[in-house]
């Protein structure tokens, strides 16, 4: 009589694959995608933060000229690989984390979800992933890092080397060993979503302001006066010496002159900083180059998720050219990033990592550790079965040889991705 089958299961197959939640907010059972968090979230947030957070520059179009950029990609898979032993960990400066993929800097992660910065940190920390807390973020960048030890420290600097140097004074002996400069906000950008929505820094005091509250009941009391009962007004925490409460009559906040950073100041930072240092914010590949002889560690390529210069070239397209100039940089990228399969695209173009934004302030704010979890969950899940998919056992082998363009045929180069 022959022996039954030996069941395998997705964690005897991967280490590093974690069990889903037997307990957590009943919206959580029908989130199947990153994207599902989206309508209950709006639901949640009252709607001038809502608007803040998901709108783009001016009419958004770079939003979804990155969505389109992705869907441009189409992957060439392999048959009868033998997959079953495959595993997503990625070593980045000399650590290695169990997915590919960690959060992007936030600052109003802490208005949408009751100590939303910390929620991340944690989460980040539990599952092994990299969170960037945000130069803009509501919570002091020492209580971070002594939430995550996973946790990287993202800057706006000034161009102004008295604040540069308080401030990178501050994160080393906060304890950081990735510092990433932010480098694509020497203004502040026009977010037309956000106002339409009455979005305003700080907020002003108003009627509107009241009946959006109001009209967000579980937000109004399992968020905001939870926080004022319990910790005061939230400030920003980490910008300049100055903390700028989050609502005010005085409509004027310190932004420093962030118009000034030029390349001394990254000179400056360098010599500095003895850490990791990232900059982020690079879409040029001349740029790529002078962080590279700056003595840069390394780079995220990005376009701010659409925030910033409307028009901007989509990150995924110019990947491959920074990769060419980044030498033993570690190139990383982010804007817009959704699914399982855009993750693999990017580290086919050349990345080495890539950071996910929106959906996982969402989640915390729908439904606080239980969410992020979810979505960490979801988005490893995705990686895992579609590398199984494309018969690879690891990361290393997600290559240029394994995409092409959906318009093209057979043998076909990428032109349109190739610069």
């Amino acid at each position: 009589m022959s022996e039954p089958l030996k069941k395998t299961s997705i964690a005897d197959q991967d280490s590093s694959w974690r069990a889903p939640q037997k307990e957590g907010p009943s919206v959580l059972r029908d989130i199947l995608c990153l994207e599902d968090f989206e309508a209950p979230a709006r639901r949640y947030i009252p709607r001038p933060i809502f608007g803040y957070v998901i709108a783009g520059a001016d009419s958004g179009g770079t939003i979804r000229a990155n969505r389109a950029a992705y869907d441009e990609l189409a992957f060439l898979p392999q048959v009868l690989r033998g997959t079953a032993q495959r595993t997503q960990k990625t070593t980045l400066f000399g650590h290695t984390y169990d997915s590919p993929f960690g959060f992007s800097p936030m600052g109003g992660v802490s208005l949408a979800a009751y100590q939303g910065d910390l929620v991340l940190a944690r989460a980040a920390q539990r599952n092994n992933i990299p969170m960037i807390l945000s130069g803009a973020a509501l919570t002091t960048l020492e209580a971070v890092r002594e939430a995550g030890s996973t946790t990287w420290f993202q800057a706006y600097l000034p161009g102004d080397e008295q604040a540069i140097e308080q401030l990178i004074d501050r994160v080393k002996r906060a304890g950081y060993e990735t510092l990433v400069l932010t480098v694509d906000v020497p203004v502040a950008s026009n977010l037309e979503i956000g106002v339409r929505s009455g979005f305003r820094k700080p907020f002003q005091p108003s009627l509107r302001l009241a009946w959006d509250g109001l009209t967000r009941p579980r937000w109004l009391f399992g968020m905001f006066l939870k926080t004022l009962w319990l910790h005061g007004m939230p400030h920003v925490e980490n910008m300049t010496s100055v903390r700028s409460p989050m609502i005010s009559i005085d409509k004027a906040r310190e932004r420093g002159q962030m118009d000034r950073l030029d390349w001394t100041h990254l000179a400056l930072v360098r010599r500095l900083w003895k850490g990791n240092l990232v900059v982020k914010g690079i879409l040029n590949r001349d740029d790529a180059r002078r962080v590279r002889e700056l003595g840069g560690d390394g780079i995220i390529v990005s376009n701010h998720g659409g925030r910033q210069l409307e028009g901007s070239i989509s990150p995924i397209r110019v990947l491959s050219g920074i990769v060419a100039e980044a030498g033993k940089m570690v190139v990383m990228v982010d804007s817009t990033i959704r699914r399982g399969t855009d993750v693999l695209k990017a580290l086919g173009m050349g990345a080495q990592f890539v950071f996910v934004g929106r959906p996982i302030l969402y989640a915390a704010a729908i439904a606080g550790h239980y969410g992020v979890d979810h979505a960490v969950k979801l988005l490893h899940d995705e990686i895992h079965r579609n590398m199984a998919l494309l018969g690879i056992t690891e990361l290393s082998q997600m290559n240029r040889q394994r995409l092409m363009l959906n318009q093209g045929f057979d043998g076909a180069h990428l032109p349109s991705f190739n610069q």
